[in-house]
């Protein structure tokens, strides 16, 4: 089963539209709710108050002072609140609940409710951040700095004092929107004796469970979540959720148990929920006159918006992966993340490495220049090998063979076409898999396969198909191990009432580490199945199995995560092994800039990675089909514009990213080398493409160009400007 495409186990619901998404669940006295909202970015809340044009008593309104337990979305820092009661940090920040059984009276009185405000001088950018930290402008009496993370190898600064040739640069990435199909949307029962229970498009039932308990005041044995057929995540539908599903719940438990519907649309949930963070990546890198990289300063900065959320582990994977696929033994990298007065980030495909992915591989387009070198022979002559160290202190046991997946992505996109305004690329990377250092141990993971009486076996994990089709994979591993059909195997929808706790759907982690737990409680379970059974006259699995549980044998089998041998991580020094495996990728293009209007269009794209073993080929491209597709959208048209801190382009009409005509056929080549400690040989997969389509796309334009832009998005005017930038520099 493993290497095959068989027909996607949820893809008939889908089609013939019985899959039922949150929006289509049944529910009896159902009231809908709605969210009230600041548009001042900081200030203090003096009041709130409700004009008359609705029938009040007839509405359930939380704010604040209604929370039963703490005020506080559990995460990492525990920072933000669930509701605003004094402080605003951001526009968009929840300030009151309201909910009716008439969704349209519902909208109607969200326009009636007035919120009291005292502006506070806001903070936009990272420059302004630390520049009012500096002055002591601190907000709520605070660091402006989130979070910090300082990796070094070997002495830098000598290694840049001999360098023979210097060269320096600063990138910047804008944020980016998600942009899943389905909006954020749950619906709760919540009470005192009942407990609660949410029904949610998500990524991760038990973060949202970790969240409910404290926010109301309950134990974890009286909180469950229900993942419903979710439309799309692309991490944000990660730690959002636990935002929404507190809302929803809270209305619920103030209406006495009524079950309450809180459904974004489209301009809500663009204006009010997580996206990318920006950041600006300042470089400083000393070479020998032929192009040796001797030394490597990396200062990475991050905006993390109004509240923590996720922005240490995206800062922590920027830092990991900020000194790109090339060796250099004397390397500092620091990195910070600051606060300001946006809506907080937080997690999206690629978790902080295409941020400084794109910043160290413009870095060597503009290397590559200032030696007078190919950027290709650049690129090359630093190439990372078997046996040489990662900054973090990991060596790498196996050669990535950067030069075979760049060779194969070169020749996929054949003869350069000809002519003045056009360009060919290339962007060469890795992105680790699972969860970052001690992560995946302090998870402690837990997944499980269930002999069901009739034989059938039953998939017990977490981990959510929010269209990249774990579902599938899943059923693919233990088939393949237990010898079954796929109709023998059954995945169970994540609850958190039957399946234990798998992890997030995060970090490229589901089929390595989730999948490969599956593999060894499948293979556990065969074992012991076989073992009681190999006296019967059993002609089949299913036979054996009922022979074996007629027998008091066992019917469910765990098992709980283990790192690989030989991996270690030091969380106190930030070295050792980041990662346990690494997926590696090539990246090519080709792009014609319209010498009228400086518009960029991507006219050939080649994607070639090796992820080990590729347990689904049908799937696996779409995944890199799609990743690749969202990094054009990031790189040549989605430009979040912030006004006063809030998203002014949040709707379709006015924030622009490629449809499926605006994109060319995406060719996609694998390199199978199995993993030793993933199922069937697979690594992660699902974040790798994101980190590298905007810099082949950039260093294609500085092909076409001859200089290189160092902002993306790359809209015609700041082409515009980097060409006028050269002319000035020319002059000169």
């Amino acid at each position: 089963m493993i290497g095959t495409s068989p027909t996607r186990t949820d893809g008939a619901a889908k089609v013939t539209g019985r899959a039922l998404y949150v929006d289509d669940v049944p529910f009896e006295g159902l009231l809908h709710g709605k969210t009230i909202r600041t548009t001042v970015a900081r200030g203090r809340l003096r009041g709130v108050s409700y004009r008359p044009g609705v029938p009040w008593e007839e509405f359930t309104i939380v704010t604040a002072a209604d929370i039963p337990g703490r005020n506080v979305v559990a995460l990492i820092e525990n920072d933000q609140p669930y509701l605003a009661f004094d402080v605003i940090r951001h526009a968009a920040e929840p300030v009151v609940l309201i909910a009716h059984p008439d969704k349209g009276l519902v909208e109607k009185a969200a326009r009636l409710v007035e919120l009291d405000v005292e502006p506070l001088p806001p903070v936009f950018t990272i420059e302004d951040s630390l520049a009012a930290a500096a002055r002591g402008d601190v907000q709520d009496g605070g660091d402006h700095v989130m979070k910090r993370y300082r990796v070094t190898r070997g002495d830098a600064a000598a290694a840049l004092e001999r360098a023979e040739v210097i060269v320096e640069g600063t990138y910047e990435t804008g944020a980016q929107e998600q942009l899943y199909i389905e909006p954020q949307g749950v619906v709760a029962v919540a009470s005192p004796a009942e407990g609660v229970t949410v029904w949610g498009s998500l990524q991760c039932p038990y973060y949202v469970h970790k969240a409910l308990g404290p926010v109301l005041g309950l134990p974890p044995d009286k909180v469950r979540v229900v993942q419903t057929v979710t439309g799309g995540g692309f991490g944000g539908k990660e730690e959002y959720p636990n935002m929404i599903a507190g809302h929803a719940a809270l209305l619920s438990w103030k209406a006495g148990g009524r079950p309450v519907k809180l459904i974004y649309d489209r301009l809500e949930d663009m204006w009010a929920t997580t996206k990318r963070h920006p950041s600006k990546t300042t470089i400083r890198s000393g070479f020998t006159r032929d192009g040796r990289l001797v030394g490597l300063h990396i200062q990475i900065e991050m905006d993390g918006g109004g509240y923590v959320t996720l922005t240490p582990v995206v800062l922590s994977r920027g830092t990991l992966h900020a000194g790109g696929a090339y060796r250099c033994d004397d390397v500092t990298i620091e990195s910070r993340a600051v606060l300001t007065n946006a809506p907080p980030y937080g997690a999206f495909r690629g978790f902080g490495a295409p941020q400084t992915i794109f910043a160290i591989e413009m870095h060597m387009e503009k290397s590559a220049r200032a030696l007078g070198l190919d950027p290709l022979t650049l690129r090359r002559r630093n190439f990372l090998h078997a046996g040489d160290v990662l900054p973090t202190g990991q060596s790498l046991a196996e050669d990535p063979e950067l030069d075979r997946l760049l060779d194969d992505a070169l020749e996929g996109l054949g003869p350069k076409p000809g002519g003045a305004w056009r360009g060919r690329g290339v962007s060469t990377f890795f992105h680790g898999s699972g969860f970052t250092g001690s992560g995946e141990v302090k998870l402690a993971s837990v997944a499980a396969v269930e002999l069901a009486p009739d034989g059938h076996v039953r998939v017990l994990a977490a981990s959510t198909d929010i269209g990249q089709g774990t579902a599938t994979v899943f059923a693919q591993i233990v088939s393949e191990r237990l010898g079954l059909s796929l109709e023998d195997i059954e995945v169970v929808p994540p609850d958190t009432k039957f399946v234990p706790d798998s992890g997030p759907t995060v970090a490229s982690r589901t089929s390595m580490v989730v999948g490969g737990l599956l593999d060894g409680a499948a293979s556990d379970l065969k074992a012991a199945v076989l073992a009681v059974a190999a006296g019967t006259a059993a002609k089949d699995f299913r036979e054996a199995a009922r022979a074996y549980l007629a027998g008091g044998g066992e019917a469910r089998f765990e098992r709980r995560y283990t790192p690989p041998p030989g991996v270690s991580w030091d969380d106190t020094t930030y070295t050792g092994d980041a990662y346990a495996a690494y997926a590696w990728s090539a990246h090519a293009t080709d792009v014609t800039v319209d010498p009228l209007t400086l518009q960029a269009e991507v006219t050939n794209f080649v994607a070639v990675q090796e992820v080990g073993r590729v347990l689904h080929p049908t799937l696996a491209a779409g995944q890199i089909e799609g990743g690749v597709a969202q990094g054009i959208g990031w790189a040549l048209y989605e430009d979040v514009v912030l006004k006063d801190g809030a998203m002014a382009n949040h709707q379709l009409t006015n924030y622009i990213l490629p449809t499926a005509a605006d994109t060319m056929p995406i060719r996609t080549i694998f390199h199978e080398r199995p993993y030793a400690h993933g199922p069937g040989g697979a690594k992660g997969i699902g974040e790798l493409p994101m980190d590298g389509p905007a810099p082949a796309i950039g260093a294609a334009i500085a092909d076409a160009l001859g200089v290189v832009v160092p902002r993306i998005p790359f809209l015609p005017e700041r082409l515009m400007a980097a060409l006028d930038a050269e002319k000035v520099e020319a002059a000169r």
